[in-house]
């Protein structure tokens, strides 16, 4: 079928479309219908269905007689090991952990929040979460201990499975000490906390309180999978707000199910049985939907890689892996080719490694610069396809659909709608505007399966985020413009949260932390260009008036204070003290311009500028800091 065909199928039966879709997935009971509108502009899918995502993702492969078939392979060339894990001993494992789990009174509903590194447990304690139907919420192991606190207090989990360290190349990152000051820190206390200890580190146990994972599941009772309704959360995962709140986006488990094993063959054009890999984190949505959970929905053989794109030992890293492991599909952040690139703009590395198993590379995360995917196509020599979604939908909106046809690619642009998907342009007024033209990205309601129905206890926060703007209309927050062929091109992001390095962070919530600063009196943080990671965040402080330290000892400071409180992933290296920020008449901070002037971007006078001198002297400090300053 092509694109068009399936593209124009699910436009004129959406309902029998997802329905088809949904007898991929083994139900407990069937659903009686795909779409629940009832609650409009809030829908749901699948809501009378009985399901089970880790039977689906585990025990019905065995039933099936892929038992023997590797479900998980872990790659950590920061270990310098290999560890392959079959179906049937994953069910195992996750049955066992989940038996424990039961055991201490984790049930239906009960929320868990896991904080490890790339590690199969990571997988196994989400799969064990899903297991019983309790609510798993994964905590990027790169976070500091405060932005884990604001996250127990959110979800108020009844326990915490964390490792006892992470490693990265030269050191060891300490995570029980991080867990121990976030339970310090938040208001809410789990019941018990689950602790992997690694061999690099064996970390202290609290008594009463902590349980060491090996330990806590002896002799205790495997558990059966629960059945649970279709509109049920399989997990909460935050995502960055723009007021430094991270936002609880809630996955339903039947569309999650439905929508994922669909994208496996239809999108990135895998079949049971082959070798995925994503190299990202678990951490991340890509990690939840493209490691954890759509390979092993669907039958494949999903790579857990530890390690970095350089120096876990050397730039070919990546090609070792997808060689060993007979990678057909490998999907990465564009960020990890810029900084390979930059250490072997040649290739030498991708000429030593046999690379024919592998049929496409998908880039997603930030849009890929097209120097960028002109160098993977000259080393690769097979399709490289930029796609497009966010934590929020969980799978992409806009692709190239492999496992259809093949498509041209246009560089610079993400693709087409994929099916569910009614990718529209609108003008500030919330108009459809033609071809070509540059306008705020919508997805006309209803949102597809699997994508998100509400955010975790915060209906309001939900409708004001992404509804409320646009009526009719899910607002992605994203800028862009769709060509006359149907490619969507995205832009920019129309509110003030970054991306470095594939990771969405908020400027407003570091802005948060360095308002903390004794010393500081007002803050910005804007997203500037940067080569290798996408954008690097920038500050400038304003002084509290009889401050007279010295500037550099001031934002030293602040750099720490941002590194302990959301983590060395902000990348926040570089602060300068203004006299003064940039707004309108009424008050609002011109972030968009302190950005095109960092960037060496001309620009236009803002017509409700306060004051213009003061993009003078925004431009004189940028200029001290080394910037290619616009005018």
């Amino acid at each position: 079928m092509s694109y068009a065909d399936m593209y124009q199928a699910w436009k004129a039966d959406p309902e029998g479309f997802w329905m088809q879709a949904a007898r991929a997935i083994e139900w407990h009971r069937f659903p009686s219908r795909a779409l629940f509108d009832e609650n409009a502009p809030l829908y749901e899918w699948f809501n009378d269905g009985l399901v089970n995502t880790c039977w689906n993702a585990v025990d019905r492969h065995v039933e099936n007689g892929r038992g023997d078939q590797v479900a998980l392979i872990h790659d950590s060339p920061v270990t310098h090991s290999t560890h392959e894990i079959t179906f049937a001993e994953l069910r195992d494992r996750v049955a066992s952990l989940a038996g424990a789990l039961r055991a201490k009174g984790v049930e239906k509903g009960d929320r868990v929040i896991i904080y490890m590194p790339m590690v199969p447990e990571a997988i196994e304690a989400m799969l064990a979460c899903a297991r019983l139907g309790a609510i798993h919420s994964v905590v990027f192991g790169g976070f500091a201990a405060h932005e884990l606190a604001v996250r127990i207090d959110d979800a108020r989990p009844k326990a915490i499975i964390a490792a006892s360290c992470g490693i990265e190349p030269g050191r060891v990152v300490h995570y029980k000490p991080l867990l121990d000051g976030a339970l310090a820190q938040s208001s809410h206390q789990p019941d018990f906390c689950v602790i992997f200890q690694r061999e690099q580190e064996v970390a202290q146990l609290e008594d009463g309180r902590d349980y060491d994972w090996h330990g806590f599941q002896y002799g205790v009772a495997p558990a059966e999978c629960v059945p649970v309704e279709g509109n049920h959360p399989v997990y909460i995962l935050y995502t960055s707000g723009t007021t430094g709140q991270p936002k609880g986006v809630v996955r339903p488990t039947g569309g999650h199910l439905v929508a994922l094993n669909w994208t496996m063959k239809n999108i990135f054009n895998v079949d049971p049985g082959e070798v995925f890999w994503a190299a990202s984190d678990v951490g991340w949505v890509v990690g939840h939907s493209y490691i954890a959970y759509a390979p092993l929905i669907h039958g494949n053989t999903s790579v857990v890689f530890e390690g970095k794109p350089v120096g876990t030992p050397d730039a070919g890293t990546f090609w070792r892996v997808i060689r060993d492991h007979n990678v057909r599909s490998f999907f990465t952040a564009p960020t990890a080719f810029r900084a390979i690139k930059r250490e072997d703009p040649k290739g030498e590395f991708v000429k030593k490694y046999d690379l024919s198993c592998l049929r496409v590379l998908y880039l997603a995360g930030e849009r890929a610069d097209p120097d960028t995917i002109h160098w993977a196509q000259d080393q690769f020599k097979v399709p490289v396809i930029d796609h497009w979604w966010q934590t929020e939908t969980g799978w992409p909106i806009t692709a190239i659909p492999m496992g259809l046809e093949r498509m041209p690619v246009k560089i610079g642009s993400s693709g087409v709608p994929m099916p569910g998907y009614d990718v529209q342009i609108l003008d500030d007024s919330g108009k459809p505007v033609g071809p070509d033209t540059l306008g705020a990205v919508a997805v006309k309601l209803p949102l597809p399966p699997g994508t998100l129905p509400t955010l975790w206890n915060a209906e309001d926060r939900f409708r004001k985020s992404y509804l409320d703007h646009f009526p009719g209309y899910y607002e992605t927050g994203d800028a862009g413009h769709i060509d006359e062929d149907g490619y969507l091109y995205i832009m920019a992001r129309t509110d003030d949260v970054i991306n470095v390095a594939g990771h969405r962070l908020s400027t407003g919530g570091m802005e948060e932390v360095l308002a903390n600063h004794p010393d500081v009196a007002e803050c910005a943080v804007i997203g500037v260009a940067d080569e290798l990671k996408g954008n690097l965040p920038l500050g400038f402080i304003c002084l509290t008036k009889g401050v007279n330290r010295p500037h550099e000892e001031i934002t030293r400071e602040c750099v720490a204070m941002i590194r302990d409180q959301i983590g060395p992933v902000a990348a926040f290296k570089l602060a300068c003290v203004v006299d003064r920020l940039p707004k309108t008449r009424s008050g609002k901070i011109l972030r968009a311009t302190m950005v095109r002037i960092a960037n060496g971007e001309d620009f236009k006078m803002p017509a409700t500028i306060d004051d213009p001198a003061i993009l003078d002297e925004i431009a004189d400090a940028l200029k001290e800091l080394g910037y290619p300053v616009g005018r």
